[in-house]
């Protein structure tokens, strides 16, 4: 098996060089690009006149695919997998290679999915055919290493080395300094809204290169299908791309820069901007000034039902809400509850496959919530999920003669057992009894491989 991986990256790495003829090795070479049989100057630093070349790089597309592999992700439009995506590049990245330094490359349409938001409604995602996420990761790798040291430091969404806990963790800061009111900002229907002229503009005052300002043009109008009908897009930039996040925050650097110009203290995270004052006068007045800003100047719309002037602790913010610790917003805590109540009612399913597929949904969302000061809500939780599965258990044993057998191979005492059964408790009662409590102790889940909130005591 490793000699066949060497064997496949050795075939790609040479798709990925020898798509030049023997007249283009001079020139490849003075772009830094090691060629077969060539030897190469030291990379120097590379115009936006020619960013195509540093997108087509070869070390550049080898870290771009390797991105992609690990994103896995959906089919696009025509339906090619992420897995079938090697050998496709190796049989024809060489034309494809030639078609975007031509300036001739022309992207499929993105294909449309819905997926529920949280707090009701739809969030429509475009999903890139692989080869495109492929290209667009290329060009978003050499645009991004240009671009983000120029962002705000106060811009924390889709940048590197950058997080969500670090922007609640800077909004927290602001609080413990005594700016104890909060601008809550939410940018209605964002990515569909973007103004492509403007977005383009923003883009041209960095970029020189023409084809790579064509090829950025072309994936914002590249369209959408849905339900087998392409339709044109003229505004918007399609979530599911990986160009898409970058463009979004050269976009809101314009919001970040006017903040900064104002001297406001604010925390970003994609659309989600918060901003810091110390009065609640002061934060209508902000409120106001801001809003005018974004519709005039970015030719965006701030959603009033979500955006609000208040006190830190009455919002939310990337999950969290913020006192004198971080606590889980309650918002949260209702969608955790609903969600593990979906994965412990199915039907059909062992609890050995029940655990498992809750312990990956448990260990997804505690990797991000355990960011919390509130130790107490992660125990707590812990102990609801576990009678959540006492009582999943319990509707399992559908008959009294099964129960009794049961319990009693749990190694109940008949006298209890019998009292629990004749007690005739539903399922939800009885699993808060002692009795169901000896029989399933937590260390019963614990063998079964179910994942912790909170981290263990050891004694």
């Amino acid at each position: 098996m490793g000699g066949k991986r060497q064997k496949n990256q050795r075939q790609m790495e040479l798709a990925f060089s020898q798509t030049t003829s023997q007249g283009e090795a001079h020139g490849a070479v003075e772009r830094g690009v090691e060629l077969p049989g060539t030897m190469s100057e030291p990379e120097g630093p590379v115009s936006t006149e020619r960013l195509m070349e540093e997108v087509c790089e070869r070390e550049n597309l080898r870290k771009a695919f390797r991105q992609v592999k690990a994103n896995r992700g959906s089919p696009g439009v025509d339906g090619m997998t992420v897995g079938e995506l090697s050998d496709y590049l190796k049989r024809d990245w060489p034309a494809i290679r030639q078609q975007l330094l031509d300036g001739a490359y022309m992207p499929k349409p993105v294909r449309r999915v819905e997926i529920p938001k949280p707090d009701g409604g739809v969030r429509k995602l475009g999903i890139p055919t692989v080869l495109d996420r492929f290209i667009q990761q290329a060009v978003m790798q050499v645009l991004q290493s240009r671009w983000d040291p120029a962002f705000s430091e106060c811009s924390f969404g889709f940048r590197p080395n950058r997080s969500a806990h670090q922007a609640v963790a800077q909004a927290q800061k602001y609080v413990a300094e005594g700016y104890c009111w909060v601008v809550d900002i939410d940018l209605e229907k964002f990515f569909d809204r973007v103004n492509h002229d403007m977005l383009m503009g923003r883009v041209a005052k960095r970029v020189a290169d023409k084809r790579v300002l064509r090829l950025i043009r072309a994936y914002l109008n590249a369209g959408v299908m849905e339900n087998g009908l392409v339709s044109p897009t003229d505004e918007g930039t399609p979530q599911g791309g990986p160009l898409s996040p970058l463009l979004s925050n050269l976009v809101l650097d314009d919001l970040d820069k006017e903040l900064e110009r104002r001297g406001h203290r604010f925390a970003r995270y994609a659309d989600d901007c918060n901003i810091y004052v110390a009065s609640e006068r002061a934060g209508q007045r902000v409120m106001t000034s801001i809003k005018k800003f974004i519709t005039s100047k970015l030719k965006l719309k701030v959603n009033e039902a979500k955006s609000a002037v208040a006190e830190p602790r009455k919002r939310k913010f990337l999950g969290f809400t913020l006192r004198r610790k971080r606590h889980i917003a309650w918002q949260s805590l209702k969608r955790f509850k609903q969600r593990v109540r979906e994965l412990t009612m199915r039907r059909g399913m062992s609890l050995e496959e029940e655990v498992r597929i809750l312990s990956v949904y448990l260990r997804g969302w505690g990797q991000y919530y355990s960011f919390c000061q509130t130790p107490t809500t992660l125990e707590r939780l812990d102990c609801w999920i576990r009678r959540r599965l006492r009582c999943s258990i319990w509707r399992r044993w559908r008959t009294g003669r099964t129960k009794y057998a049961q319990l009693a191979r749990l190694g109940l005492p008949r006298t209890q057992a019998k009292t629990i059964i004749a007690g005739n408790l539903g399922p939800w009662r009885v699993s808060r009894t002692p009795a169901i409590h000896l029989a399933l102790p937590d260390a019963y889940f614990d063998s079964l491989g179910l994942a912790r909130l909170a981290a263990r005591r050891t004694t």
